[in-house]
């Protein structure tokens, strides 16, 4: 099945970028290519069900998955329950890390369509490498628009496309 790993470093603490991380609903108000997350359901603090709608390249892309979260580990795992693809899969997580934190996402998917696999499965995993890119980078400029001014020098302004050190694999 393929994958993609996206990690980006965020000179903000870790427990602020895990509570930016873990709440989805504001990602629609900061994250470009999503529409709408909406939080269906929630068991208890652990687990919840969301229902998302997101674009990408020109398409939307819409699902539910079931999510279990640790606070702790700074982690949530997720799993699409419905939805356009196949299978979608995967986790968000945040580390440690100098100056700050590392904030990751990690998907695993397949198309749902055997036949058009082998064409198709590059292709989606390069959009969906852009996608996680576009979003990581739209939460740290969320999480440290300081850096955004000139005051901030050092910081480095949020990177393009193929800079946020992602890796695609079969």
């Amino acid at each position: 099945m393929p994958r993609v790993d996206v990690r980006l470093p965020i000179a903000v603490p870790p427990d602020t970028v895990w509570a930016a991380v873990v709440d989805v609903e504001s990602y629609p108000h900061s994250m470009t290519s999503v529409d709408s997350v909406q939080i269906t359901e929630q068991a208890d603090a652990r687990h919840r069900t969301t229902a998302w709608s997101v674009r990408l390249q020109g398409s939307v892309l819409r699902w539910t998955e079931a999510e279990v979260i640790d606070p702790v580990a700074r982690r949530f795992d997720f799993r699409q329950l419905t939805g356009d693809l196949g299978e979608f899969a995967g986790h968000w997580a945040v580390e440690e890390a100098p100056g700050g934190s590392t904030v990751a996402l990690h998907v695993e998917f397949d198309i749902g369509i055997p036949l058009l696999a082998e064409m198709l499965n590059p292709v989606a995993a390069t959009a969906l490498r852009e996608n996680a890119e576009e979003m990581l980078a739209d939460l740290r400029r969320r999480l440290t628009p300081a850096a955004q001014s000139p005051a901030h020098p050092a910081e480095a302004p949020a990177p393009r496309s193929g800079q946020l050190h992602p890796a695609v694999s079969k």
